[in-house]
């Protein structure tokens, strides 16, 4: 009986293994339709470390989570690894069945934690199927514990009635849970995830991102035809298997501001709609669709994305935020899909929202977003007696002001960095009216070709004048220049201001001697571009800390911080929605008890002040060191 039941095992292995192996197949057949990608095949050996390093450094963020998913799928893949080896090329060796015991009651704790948390389950987790793969991974453990077990009692416990019948209901536990997982893959079921996550982080989209920051968009070749993403099939074949990675854990559903305002986008559902676009026909969706949208599962790989699979207003509700890419534990990028089949709505239907086409027009015909005379962006300083820098000058730090140079009330921050920066001795310059736009809000409405030419145009200006290093208080322009531009030939050495504000601090180049004014506690938003896309936390808060304030962080900071609603052009597309972001953003600070908010970006300045009500003060960061230097700023 012990011998027949090694070989019944033997046979279920390599029915299971052939299962999978057609299942993964057909997964492979519906990738292909994507466009070729180059794909590094070393990313296979870098495999095992992406996912216990990158993938646990996120799904850590939930202890329990963590520990629940460690048990269950490190057990899930030692069991098979060890079924394969023993009952695999029949071996039957005791010490095996010991080792794969162990695993399935490891497994089996951690699939019991999973289910406990699927009986009360947080609105972010998808339903359906979803909700039956706990019972599938307990059935799955039970039974291999089961039959583990009666090996290692010997023949003695399968002679009885009772061992044969635990060795029955065992087999059906093992074959009723182990169809979830090698036939899930083909069918699409919750455990495809698992297969499609794994070649994920071999041939993810961004390697980059594995050990470091990868954040800037990749240019666009405006020399190939359509241009953009309109199908399934238009994207490359890797962002096809990045989709299918997705567990619907809806985390980032949870940080979504968008989704949070009410504005027809939910993150989840995105990357479900693109699914459902080179997949149809598979399992319905069973999560919280786009607000004030049905989720359509109707799609089709040559067919358009949007108007099958997705409305046009959930990708014009996007900020750009990377709260959702931050917050996935697969690491998916929502916000590239975003912007790739922006490019196509941009360039090829010219079908821009809101104030979106104005503010293109104004760049193509102006270089300014609002329309502006170029000279117009340093009229603040007039009367500062600062260098503009011009052909045979030199200056060792060069001042970009961006889009803020236009707005008067953040020509005051501008002219407190000024200030600071000649009270801490550097020499400073402007461009004047050769600075032009740096493109960020015409590359985030989708359109590549007036980035690209902006883009340009700015690095050829800058390549004719000589100086040692940019400073710039906008992280929109701050990112561009730094993680974009060089894309394109233009590397610079750039410094967002509160980097530099605190490196000033930090080596005691500015006297910090008067009190500041007001008292109280303070709070700092972390704007997106500089926080999330670039890891820039710390520097203003060494600058707070420098200039001795109490700083009350917002249970959503850093890397969790809610943006400001301007990003991504969305103040300009500006759907609409139940809440308006920067009034929910307001509300995490008056939930602070801050006296104060400090900002570091001309975006965030504009959309927190213009929350009616009473609120706390919105203060620039160069103001406050500004203020705290006691120097009365012209």
């Amino acid at each position: 009986m012990a011998l027949r039941l090694d070989w019944a095992l033997s046979v279920v292995v390599w029915l299971g293994a052939l299962l999978l192996a057609a299942g993964l197949a057909r997964r492979l057949a519906l990738w292909r339709q994507g466009q070729p990608a180059p794909v590094a095949w070393s990313g296979l050996l870098a495999m095992p470390r992406r996912y216990f390093v990158d993938i646990h450094h996120v799904v850590a963020r939930e202890p329990a989570i963590a520990r629940a998913h460690v048990m269950t799928a490190g057990g899930a893949v030692a069991i098979l690894l060890a079924l394969g080896v023993n009952y695999g090329l029949m071996r039957y060796w005791p010490v095996l069945d010991v080792v794969t015991l162990a695993c399935a009651v490891a497994m089996f704790a951690g699939a019991w934690q999973v289910r406990a948390r699927r009986r009360a389950p947080p609105a972010r987790l998808s339903r359906g199927s979803w909700n039956r793969l706990p019972y599938s991974l307990l059935l799955f453990a039970a039974g291999i514990a089961l039959i583990m077990a009666l090996f290692l009692l010997g023949p003695f416990a399968l002679s009885r009635m009772f061992g044969r019948a635990l060795a029955a209901l065992a087999g059906i536990g093992l074959l009723l849970g182990g169809a979830e997982l090698v036939l899930g893959i083909g069918i699409a079921g919750p455990m495809k995830h698992a297969l499609a996550g794994l070649a994920h982080l071999a041939f993810h989209p961004r390697p980059e991102r594995f050990g470091g920051r990868s954040t800037g968009l990749r240019p666009l070749d405006l020399r190939r035809p359509g241009l953009g993403v309109a199908r399934a099939a238009d994207f490359a074949w890797n962002r096809l298997l990045s989709f299918d990675a997705c567990v619907q854990c809806g985390k980032c559903e949870a940080v979504c501001p968008a989704y949070a305002a009410g504005q027809p986008l939910n993150p989840k559902a995105l990357i479900q709609g693109m699914v459902a676009a080179f997949a149809p026909g598979g399992p319905e969706y069973a999560g919280n669709p786009h607000p004030g949208q049905p989720q359509s599962s109707a799609g089709a790989v040559h067919a358009d994305i949007v108007g099958s699979v997705l409305a046009a207003e959930t990708l014009w509700s996007c900020t750009t935020c990377r709260a959702c890419v931050e917050a996935c534990p697969m690491l998916i990028e929502h916000v590239d899909t975003v912007i790739d089949l922006r490019r196509h709505i941009a360039l090829n239907r010219g079908d821009v929202p809101g104030k979106g086409s104005e503010a293109l027009a104004n760049l193509r015909y102006t270089d300014t977003v609002g329309g502006h005379a170029l000279a117009a962006r340093h009229h603040w300083a007039v009367d500062l007696d600062i260098r503009v820098l011009g052909e045979g000058m030199n200056a060792d730090w060069l001042l970009l002001v961006g889009e803020g140079g236009f707005d008067m009330r953040y020509q005051r921050a501008l002219r407190a960095l000024v200030t600071v920066m000649r009270r801490a001795g550097l020499d400073v310059a402007l461009l004047g009216a050769a600075e032009t736009d740096c493109g960020d809000l015409a590359r985030r409405l989708g359109d590549e070709a007036g980035f690209q030419r902006l883009a340009a145009t700015l690095i050829a200006t800058l390549n004719r004048y000589r100086f040692a290093h940019i400073v710039t208080p906008d992280p929109h322009l701050f990112h561009c220049l730094k993680n974009e531009y060089p894309a394109f030939g233009g590397n610079f050495d750039v410094h967002h201001h509160s980097q530099l504000l605190a490196e000033l601090i930090d080596r005691g180049a500015l006297s910090l001697t008067a009190p500041a004014s007001g008292g109280g506690s303070v709070t700092f938003h972390d704007p997106c571009y500089l926080g999330r896309y670039n890891g820039g936390f710390d520097a203003p808060r060494r600058v707070l800390r420098g200039i001795g304030v109490t700083v009350v962080e917002m249970p959503r900071s850093r890397e969790d911080s809610r943006c400001c609603g301007w990003g991504g052009g969305a103040a300009f597309t500006d759907i609409p929605g139940a809440r308006r972001i920067p009034d929910m953003r307001m509300d995490d600070i008056r939930a602070s008890g801050a006296g104060r908010v400090v900002v570091a970006c001309p975006n965030c300045s504009a959309m927190l002040e213009a929350v009616v009500g009473p609120r706390p003060e919105v203060i620039e960061l160069a103001e406050w060191v500004a203020e705290r230097l006691a120097v009365d700023v012209p």
